[in-house]
């Protein structure tokens, strides 16, 4: 998506947030929702930030505040460099309304994400990834990103997305 492309090469080029630009769609104007940016170099991940439910006025912004951290600030990598910028794939995900769910079978990880909850911990994971085959894997790795443990009780919500290249 060339919102989040644009902001990421602003702000690791100069340290700039970008303004919302001019033409874009309605949707992306007067919408809420939580976004997550997702940048991969060379198939690999690089960066991948989001936010479950809206925190700006609009997805607009949603996108470019998650498009900077995603690129600087997931713990799991460096900051990105000028120099990988030509090298980097960006998609954005755009969430839907969570839905509460009181089994896995009530999952397909293709066509839902799902959030794993223990008290104030919660893990996230999107839908349709490469290399996640099974709901058991699914909500496996979202309850090891929301420090959940094994033995701890959780409970699961699912939605859908709209994903942008």
């Amino acid at each position: 998506m060339r919102l989040a492309r644009a902001s990421v090469e602003s702000w690791v080029k100069e340290h700039r947030q970008i303004q919302v630009p001019d033409g874009l769609s309605d949707d992306l104007l007067t919408r809420t929702a939580g976004t997550f940016v997702s940048i991969h170099k060379m198939g690999q991940l690089r960066g991948c930030i989001g936010t479950i439910a809206a925190t700006q006025d609009n997805i607009a912004k949603e996108i470019i505040q998650n498009a900077i951290s995603a690129s600087t600030h997931d713990p799991r990598f460096d900051p990105i460099t000028e120099d990988e910028l030509k090298f980097l794939d960006i998609s954005v995900d755009v969430l839907g309304e969570t839905e509460d769910i009181d089994s896995p079978d009530k999952l397909d990880v293709k066509k839902y994400g799902v959030i794993v909850s223990h008290g104030v911990k919660r893990g996230l994971l999107l839908p349709n990834l490469d290399g996640i085959d099974s709901v058991e894997e699914q909500i496996d790795i979202a309850r090891q990103k929301g420090g959940i443990l094994e033995d701890e009780p959780y409970t699961l919500q699912r939605f859908e997305v709209v994903r942008h290249f």
